[in-house]
């Protein structure tokens, strides 16, 4: 009969590689239930829990490929813009505008199915930002990960910006935007909290 010595020490080496590699992230177990066609995942944990994984210490720097696929998707180059969209993906999974670039590569390529699931994707991180909140005060500011979330947002609802100011207030932080809307020029203001996107922006 083993000693409790030598059961301890086997128990020891099978929990080793456990111990080495680590759980994965919960970025990574989203994102995993995400890639394999679970469209109703929590958006909101995928962005929040991006910004504290791993896998965002280890990403590439994403400018070029986002700058390029707006480019090619503009020029009609649908193939180019899909490839450049794809490499954005790879290191940032909730960029909402690659998201928005790989559905209508895909929907003007005929790829149904995949720009369905960008489309669905893309309303998913839209919608948990503003499910955070109704953006008109800073009590109800919307919560984003990034000042780039903002930008898509508005534009999303049809407002383009016309002044911004940082406000400070009761320990947070927000990004006060003035914006028109597009069709009749009126103006409004809304908020949103920076507090995550000023702790790993800048």
């Amino acid at each position: 009969m083993p000693s409790r010595i030598t059961v301890l020490a086997l128990l020891c080496a099978l929990l080793l590689p456990l111990a080495a590699f680590g759980a994965p992230s919960e970025y990574a177990t989203l994102l995993a239930s995400l890639k394999a066609g679970n469209t109703a995942i929590d958006y909101g944990r995928l962005r929040l829990s991006y910004m504290e994984s791993p896998e965002r210490k280890k990403a590439r720097d994403t400018s070029e490929p986002e700058r390029a696929m707006v480019a090619a998707l503009n020029a009609k180059d649908f193939p180019k813009a899909l490839k450049a969209a794809e490499t954005v993906l790879e290191s940032e999974y909730i960029n909402m505008d690659a998201h928005f670039v790989a559905f209508a590569a895909n929907q003007e390529m005929g790829y149904k199915e995949k720009a369905e699931f960008h489309r669905a994707v893309f309303r998913g991180l839209v919608d948990s930002i503003r499910n955070s909140g109704d953006g008109k005060s800073t009590e109800k500011a919307w919560v984003v990960v990034s000042v780039h979330e903002e930008y898509v947002v508005l534009r999303v609802l049809g407002f383009q910006p016309s002044g911004q100011s940082l406000l400070n207030e009761n320990g947070h932080a927000y990004d006060v935007m003035k914006v028109k809307n597009r069709d009749d020029g009126a103006e409004q203001t809304f908020y949103f909290n920076v507090d995550i996107a000023m702790k790993y922006e800048f």
